[in-house]
């Protein structure tokens, strides 16, 4: 029904910055959530932040003040810019939506972020 596509991961060093953007096709839902998700090698997927289609943000406290999310309805794109990266942000990441009707969760395929010297 949904189908999600990353795109924008790569290789930075530390202090730079990345803007991931996640696609949606298909049947998208008038009132969801979408948001990014990401996952180190042994350890457990984690929340990064997410939206709400009425406009509300969450982040998670360790990418505070440094990552922004947005979202182009029109395009059925959301964003995460991230900035001021250190190499604990290095992980998969991952798209994630959440329609509120059928609450399921559907996932991109991830993009790899590496921030290194």
């Amino acid at each position: 029904q949904v189908q999600l596509v990353e795109s924008g991961g790569g290789l930075v060093q530390p202090g730079g910055s990345l803007t991931l953007s996640c696609a949606a096709s298909g049947s998208i839902a008038s009132f969801n959530v979408m948001g990014w998700h990401r996952q180190a090698p042994g350890k457990q997927r984690e929340l990064v932040a997410n939206m709400f289609s009425t406009g509300v943000r969450n982040y998670a406290d360790f990418v505070k003040g440094r990552f922004s999310i947005s979202r182009d309805n029109a395009k059925n794109t959301i964003y995460l810019q991230m900035n001021s990266l250190t190499p604990e942000d290095s992980a998969v990441y991952y798209c994630n939506y959440r329609p509120f009707v059928r609450p399921v969760d559907y996932w991109g395929q991830g993009t790899q972020v590496t921030v290194s010297t």
